[in-house]
């Protein structure tokens, strides 16, 4: 399975609807892929608070009909990183999951919201539900079967701050993810954390992670990059570095079940 991770990279002066239109055709170029990743907010701005209620889209808004027209132009999977939804009154911190057809997958809402009552916490309304879902991604059909799981590979999904709560990814785990995928707007000055938490995430749960982060400095805060991609022993397959980057990373999905059966822990869990 071939995953590309689009690190990408912005700053305050570029224009949400330019940003989005070159996204998207950097998107709709990923020739190959079986699933494309986007970081979190990528047009919204990660750390644009201030700004998210007036840039706030419908789930049928621009941003998720260009990804989903990108999607059927590279025939992949792509998870558009994360958008702000409007639903009413309220905000949320949203991920979509797309098929080659430009189809919508999944909905994840950020359960945990960044900001210790400011920012993301103040703003946006958190999610209440633990996503897994089955896409249409080669390795499928050596997945065991769970909770959610009928055919295809099963894909939990999880976002940024979310990294700092081993009990959601272990949620995932219970519904039978065999990868999850972190879309993330993480800062600079905590990059050695994201290194991290990462490794210990995909070690601990005996899963594939794709982490795809956020380049450049945008409302004041330089962002960490990092992207990477890493194994169900916690071993780093790929990582980018601080630029606008897209990591390709061949992976067997598995190397999911081989783990799990040559180191059986989840098998010894009693809480």
């Amino acid at each position: 399975m071939r995953l590309h991770l689009l690190q990408v990279g912005y700053g305050d002066d570029e224009p949400i609807a330019a940003r989005r239109d070159r996204v998207a055709a950097l998107v709709a170029a990923q020739e190959g892929a079986d699933l494309v990743v986007l970081p979190e907010l990528w047009a919204h701005g990660g750390f644009a608070s201030a700004t998210w209620a007036e840039r706030a889209e419908a789930l049928d808004g621009p941003t998720a009909r260009a990804m989903a027209d990108a999607a059927r132009a590279c025939g992949a999977v792509v998870h558009a990183g994360s958008l702000v939804e409007r639903d009413g009154d309220a905000l949320h911190n949203t991920s979509l999951l797309l098929g080659p057809d430009g189809a919508l997958l999944a909905r994840y809402r950020k359960v945990h919201r960044f900001g210790h009552g400011r920012g993301e916490s103040e703003v946006m309304t958190p999610g209440e539900e633990v996503v897994v879902v089955d896409a249409p991604l080669p390795g499928g059909s050596a997945a065991a079967p769970g909770p959610l799981v009928g055919r295809g590979l099963p894909v939990g999904l999880a976002t940024c701050y979310d990294l700092r709560f081993p009990e959601l990814f272990r949620a995932l785990v219970d519904r039978g993810a065999r990868l999850v995928v972190v879309p993330a707007a993480w800062p600079a000055a905590r990059a050695e954390h994201w290194r991290l938490l990462v490794r210990a995430r995909a070690l601990e749960d005996q899963v594939l992670l794709a982490a795809c982060g956020t380049a450049g400095t945008h409302a004041r805060t330089p962002m960490a990059g990092a992207s990477a991609v890493v194994g169900p022993d916690g071993a780093v397959l790929a990582e980018a570095g601080e630029a606008e980057e897209v990591l390709v990373v061949d992976v067997d999905p598995g190397v999911v079940d081989a783990a799990r059966a040559a180191f059986p822990v989840l098998a010894d869990r009693r809480l």
